[in-house]
């Protein structure tokens, strides 16, 4: 019995290490492509491309290839994007906490892959889109480009204004899902782009106030750290004010659509005026935070349900 145990373990041994060795690569290639903003960009890329086919009366069964089309490759652009991003800030994501496991930080991958594997995601995912219109790659490229140049290499160390650069490219998602149905875009679709402009900047700057200590550091210079609290927490409250006349223009989706969305809208607007009486800063920079990533999620879903109805 002894021999037996003793003859296995090794081959136990070895099976957990390479068990292990899968974890930890999955890991840090979730990592690298940041699959949470991957996966919210999609959902927004989803809406687009269905209230383009409810708006043009197409159906998605005779659509479904072009929807794969579009949701791999905007998945491709994007994880692209975020892996090129990872790889230039590989000389201050050391110093900020959520990001100093990155394999481009630990070392785990090597650099040079790291950028093949960035540029190659973003090539394939372009090709993808292309394969469905033409404006649906110009809008990814453009996307991307935004992200990873105007943001990432030019305005993210240089000026506080790199939240709003950086917000463009996440507006785009849902012109690529529109775009690749239907290339003559709709008051809806720029609708949708607007709403993902305006409300990434109160997202992030929730983010970099609780994170307000680790962007000085690293000399990023976010709104907080540059003007402070008060001021970002103004800017914070314009920018959710500026949603609230946005479902009005959605009105063909439905009056519990615009009540819904009026009703998140005023509710955020509320918290948001809030900041200006709460003693804790951070506290309420939390739940400004959590409230965003609700808010992205409800309402687009809440497209998608309220249309459901239209020949499949």
């Amino acid at each position: 019995m002894n021999k037996v145990e003793t003859t296995a373990s090794p081959l136990i041994g070895k099976v957990t290490k390479s068990k292990n060795k899968e974890i930890t690569l999955l890991a840090d290639i979730k990592s690298l492509i940041k699959v949470g903003i991957v996966n919210s960009n999609l959902i927004t890329t989803f809406t687009g491309f269905w209230l383009a086919l409810y708006f043009t009366n197409s159906s998605f069964i005779e659509n479904w290839d072009v929807f794969l089309l579009t949701m791999i490759g905007t998945a491709l652009v994007i994880a692209g994007g975020c892996i090129l991003n990872n790889w230039y800030d590989r000389d201050i994501d050391p110093i900020m906490s959520r990001t100093k496991s990155r394999p481009t930080v630990t070392g785990s991958i090597a650099l040079n892959h790291i950028l093949i594997l960035g540029i190659s995601a973003t090539s394939i995912g372009l090709i993808l889109l292309l394969l469905t219109t033409v404006q649906a790659a110009i809008f990814g490229f453009f996307g991307w480009f935004t992200y990873v140049v105007l943001y990432t290499m030019w305005s993210k160390r240089k000026y506080t204004l790199n939240t709003v650069v950086g917000s463009f490219s996440g507006a785009v998602p849902p012109l690529i899902g529109w775009a690749a149905i239907d290339p003559n875009l709709h008051i809806a679709a720029i609708v949708l782009f607007l709403i993902m402009f305006i409300w990434q900047t109160p997202h992030f700057l929730a983010l970099a106030m609780k994170k307000c200590e680790e962007y000085k550091a690293a000399g990023i210079p976010m709104l907080p750290v540059v003007h402070g609290f008060e001021f970002t927490k103004r800017q914070m409250v314009v920018y959710t004010a500026c949603l609230l006349p946005l479902p009005f223009y959605l009105v063909s989706l439905g009056t519990t659509f615009v009540v819904i969305a009026t009703l998140l809208n005023v509710g955020w607007l509320t918290l948001g005026l809030s900041g200006f009486f709460m003693k804790n800063d951070l506290k309420w920079a939390n739940l400004m935070f959590i409230y965003s990533l609700n808010y992205l999620t409800i309402l687009f879903l809440m497209m998608v349900v309220v249309t459901f109805d239209f020949p499949f």
